[in-house]
């Protein structure tokens, strides 16, 4: 049941309230925000303010948090979804289906942070740790003329796995846009 227009607030109206689409647009906004902020704003922040390993350090103590924290809030967001349009088991072949789509929409972010979060994201502090070993033992930064074959095949390695990261970090903040622009104008409520 929607809210109509009221002018006071009171028990019966709170009582009212469709508390699942309420959860539901609070689980999406924290997970978009969170997206929003760490892609433009926190990660560009840091970046500018701090040195490269305390950047480093910082980012790798954030993002474990952040994909698990953000596949998690999709995959709940997916299981409220599903739960509140039961057409999308009934037609999960047809993508063409608008309820089936953004399910999907919600399962492909989920499996995007969770990739970064146990996939990548652990490959690439790897290889970022090595490349801070190797910086000690060479007496060189990675970025100096004149390193070593390893370092230059730790940096080709990190930027791969960096440039994959950023790529699939993106991709989420544009499933999540799109999804938060699908909701605004049909709404959560499901039949």
């Amino acid at each position: 049941m929607g809210l109509t227009r009221t002018t006071e607030l009171t028990f019966d109206v709170v009582r009212s309230l469709s508390w699942t689409q309420g959860l539901y647009q609070l689980g999406f906004s924290i997970a978009f925000g969170m997206n929003v902020w760490q892609s433009f704003f926190g990660g560009v922040i840091a970046h500018k303010t701090l040195t490269r390993q305390q950047f480093g350090l910082l980012q790798s103590r954030i993002f474990p948090v952040f994909f698990s924290l953000s596949a998690s809030l999709c995959y709940g967001l997916l299981a409220m979804w599903t739960f509140n349009h039961p057409d999308v088991f009934a037609n999960y072949t047809k993508l063409s289906n608008a309820d089936v789509a953004q399910a999907y929409l919600l399962g492909a972010t989920g499996l995007m942070h969770s990739a970064n979060s146990f996939v990548i994201g652990p490959k690439t502090q790897e290889v970022m740790n090595e490349r801070h070993r190797l910086e000690r033992l060479e007496k060189k930064s990675y970025s100096d003329p004149g390193v070593s074959d390893d370092m230059k095949a730790l940096n080709k390695k990190f930027g791969i796995l960096h440039g994959v990261s950023s790529l699939l970090a993106l991709l989420g903040v544009l499933t999540l846009g799109f999804h938060g622009v699908w909701i605004a104008n049909a709404g959560v409520q499901g039949y």
